[in-house]
């Protein structure tokens, strides 16, 4: 390492200058994309036609927008520039977001929800596979990958009492859902603004490093993808086809199935069982959420301390898995909550360290092209988790069979994150030094 530079100093730069704008961007996003969630406690009132079949299909529908540009959004930012790529999606996705506050129709919801999708689509991708591996070396990636998506949780943090409190109130003659959209989405287009001049692409663009700096971190990033491409070369194709990347799309799939299925059906579930008001609703929901990015926070700290990344994921897994199937099952509103804790822990606490394991043996446009097909299969179980809990609602009566599937799919998930320990050759009984060494694999390439 060169003498000159203060790693302490640099990392504390890179967290101010790089994760905090990118955190800002996720919670930004995350509350546009689930406020629909809050929105649907009153808009039955207003919109007659919205039964939990049709709120359950236009809840999916925003991933049939995002599968259709995840990976052509990727491969441009990562051809071209990542963060006006990013400045571009928070700017579409605001405007977007706006409309939705003036949907009357059944049709006009399903064509928002869709342009949503499709305005947000390759925003992770774009994050985890071009912009983190540039600025973060891959000892450093699960730990400022795991900060940043820890943005999902506050979201929801914040989002759940100021949704309850807008959807309570009513001014200029709008009604408290549509004030919900419209204040929701003004963040993104002023943000998208500040984030196109505020965020580099590369440290050699950044006025704020020294040029010490500048040349370590281009230096280390060039010495992994060189590793990388010695060790073996992806194409983009290559990559598609690959058993490794193939592997993490059906186990990002289970596991959407219920991320999903829980978010979007969350308040209403609870607000069942525990018939709080709506105000009181977003209180509750909060608590989970606070579980959930403790445990996220130390996980990340974890992985990258030990180099160890399958038992991380897995252990986290099936603890969702035993929350959403134990949920039809409780007595009260206190182990109900306990229950949403588990769940909201099992299906975001190892996300950060999930993200960090492709570009273990993909770099370049392999990378991004590969992140983004692994993301577009989980948002295939975008589609199916809202809906399957809406025509199961609908069908049934209950939300019972619906917690089951999303419980055994998170269960099935965690099996096939253990079958990788092997298949990736992670250890999770090594030393610090050699986890260190081992943390990015020297596989992949562009």
């Amino acid at each position: 390492m060169n003498s000159s530079v203060d790693m302490k100093l640099l990392t504390r730069k890179r967290d101010l200058r790089i994760v905090l704008p990118v955190f800002l961007v996720s919670i930004i996003a995350c509350l546009d994309r689930v406020n629909i969630s809050y929105a649907a406690l009153t808009m039955k009132q207003d919109l007659g036609w919205l039964t939990p079949e049709i709120y359950g299909a236009g809840a999916s529908i925003f991933f049939f927008g995002y599968l259709l540009l995840e990976i052509p959004g990727s491969l441009i930012a990562a051809r071209f520039s990542a963060s006006k790529w990013i400045a571009r999606i928070m700017f579409t996705w605001g405007l977007v977001s706006c409309c939705m506050a003036f949907m009357h129709t059944q049709v006009e919801f399903y064509l928002c929800r869709f342009l949503l999708g499709a305005a947000e689509a390759s925003l992770y991708p774009v994050i985890y596979s071009v912009l983190f591996p540039r600025w973060f070396m891959g000892k450093e990636r699960a730990r400022a990958t795991s900060y940043m998506l820890t943005s999902l949780l506050l979201a929801n943090i914040i989002g759940a009492p100021l949704s309850g409190f807008l959807l309570s109130t009513s001014l200029f003659g709008l009604a408290g859902w549509q004030e919900l959209f419209i204040l929701e989405a003004a963040p993104a287009l002023l943000f998208a603004v500040l984030f196109f001049f505020g965020v580099k692409d590369s440290p050699a663009e950044a006025s704020w490093l020294t040029d010490a700096e500048k040349q370590y971190l281009t230096e280390e990033y060039e010495k992994e993808r060189a590793a990388m491409l010695q060790k073996k070369q992806y194409s983009v194709l290559k990559a598609f086809r690959d058993p490794k990347v193939l592997r993490l799309c059906v186990i990002y799939f289970l596991w959407v199935v219920g991320f999903w299925g829980f978010y979007f059906w969350m308040p209403t579930v609870l607000k069942q069982l525990s018939g709080l008001s709506t105000q009181l609703l977003g209180g509750a929901i909060a608590i989970p959420m606070m579980a959930a990015l403790l445990v996220q926070i130390f996980i990340g700290r974890s992985s990258s301390r030990t180099g160890d990344k399958v038992w991380h994921v897995a252990g986290a897994l099936f603890v969702g898995a035993v929350g959403l199937a134990l949920s039809p099952h409780a007595p009260n509103v206190t182990i109900a909550l306990v229950l949403i804790c588990l769940s909201a822990i099992g299906i975001h606490a190892s996300m950060g360290v999930w993200w960090t394991i492709p570009t273990t043996f993909l770099t370049g446009s392999a990378a991004a092209a590969s992140t983004a097909l692994i993301n577009c299969c989980g948002n295939l179980g975008g589609l199916v988790g809202p809906y399957m809990m809406g025509w199961i609602k609908t069908n049934t009566g209950s939300f019972d069979l619906g917690y089951y599937i999303m419980g055994a799919a998170m269960f099935a998930a965690g099996l096939l994150v253990l079958s990788i320990q092997y298949g990736f050759g992670f250890s999770t009984k090594k030393s610090r030094e050699t986890a260190e060494e081992d943390a990015e694999p020297v596989l992949g390439g562009e």
